[in-house]
């Protein structure tokens, strides 16, 4: 482990002394690489030079043990120091298993009303709503990419980009389908019902990720519809687009601006394809995919909403909570972290 840090450490001030170069400076595409490489090392780094402490603590403390005059006082700070190594070496543990490229990007998501007519459109909405609560809560940034609502309310789709540090290692787990029992505000009966609505997490694909050629991409230029507003529906602004290899289909209309609805719908074609890319690569490697927490397929069920309850039961984990109304208000923290801290005790595991 200690062979492992020293590399980090290494690594980390070699890109320290790189960035300092004005020739690294002058070029904005390599000091961004650097940088970015040297951000995903800083916890390590910083965690090295914490163990590195503590483990010379320890050995002065073992020293002081042969002064009969400090040997208590050395003692009872071996007994505290002892316990933070432990923990220490956990964290870097942690910290040194193999990082998911893609936890630092910005993500594209896609819900969907699915079975359950209505009722599953509002529940897409009530998702993103909840959703959009976490991100003002976390100081990210929503930008709506393309949106089609119910005449019932909520969405039959709605597709955003949420903008902010790390929110792909976050949010990658609610890729699935979600699952509502409640009563319908349209039930006269007081039943029951059982809705779901889709949602689906992409990662946003950089240049260097996306290989779109747009010689592949077929560009139509339509009239909005639905509920855009009068100016958007009177300008032919709506654009889809068609990725003739693969044969996925994107359509833009939240912009006036034709120019704007082209570059949101390229955005989310790229993270489609990426996501398609990024896919087909897990699938070769097969185990990798079934070791993870769930698939990430939109088809898969992944957690309950029981309103009659308040409770949400992740499946995937076996995790309940009767705090149904808090999550909704955006407050499910602990449902992600109880994923993050299963999904890394199976890699330690390693499995």
């Amino acid at each position: 482990m200690l062979e492992r840090l020293e590399k980090i450490r290494d690594r980390y001030e070699e890109l320290s002394n790189e960035l300092t170069k004005p020739e690294v400076l002058s070029d904005i595409k390599k000091t961004l690489e650097l940088t970015k490489e040297q951000a995903s090392l800083k916890d390590a780094y910083e965690a090295y030079l914490s163990y590195s402490n503590v483990l010379k603590q320890i050995a002065d403390d073992k020293e002081m043990m042969n002064d009969p005059e400090l040997s208590e006082l050395a003692k009872q700070e071996l007994e505290s120091l002892m316990v933070e190594k432990e923990k220490l070496e956990h964290v870097i543990e942690i910290l040194l298993l193999p990082k998911d490229p893609n936890d630092g990007k910005n993500v594209i998501m896609e819900i969907r009303g699915a079975a359950g007519g209505d009722e599953g459109n509002i529940f897409a909405g009530d998702l993103f709503e909840m959703y959009k609560k976490l991100a003002e809560k976390e100081g990210w940034k929503i930008e709506i990419m393309e949106e089609d609502p119910s005449e019932a309310g909520g969405y039959t789709l709605i597709s955003f980009m949420i903008k902010g540090d790390n929110v792909y290692s976050k949010l990658k787990y609610e890729s699935g389908a979600h699952r509502v029992q409640r009563v319908p505000v349209t039930e006269t009966q007081g039943r029951v019902h059982t809705s779901t609505a889709t949602v689906l997490v992409m990662p946003e694909a950089e240049e260097v990720d996306a290989d779109l050629d747009m010689n592949d991409v077929r560009i139509d230029i339509t009239r909005s519809s639905g509920c855009g507003g009068q100016g958007v529906n009177t300008t032919d602004s709506a654009v889809r687009l068609t990725h003739i290899p693969t044969g996925i289909v994107v359509y833009s209309q939240t912009e006036r601006s034709q120019i704007k609805n082209k570059e949101k719908a390229i955005k989310i074609l790229k993270a489609r394809l990426y996501d398609l890319k990024t896919r087909e690569q897990e699938e070769k490697l097969g185990s990798e995919r079934r070791s993870k927490i769930g698939t990430g397929d939109r088809s898969e069920k992944i957690r309950t909403y029981n309103y009659p309850q308040n409770r949400v039961t992740d499946h995937r984990i076996g995790f309940t909570l009767n705090t149904l109304d808090r999550i909704m208000n955006g407050d499910i923290d602990k449902v992600i972290d109880a994923l993050i801290a299963e999904d890394q005790a199976r890699k330690l595991r390693g499995e």
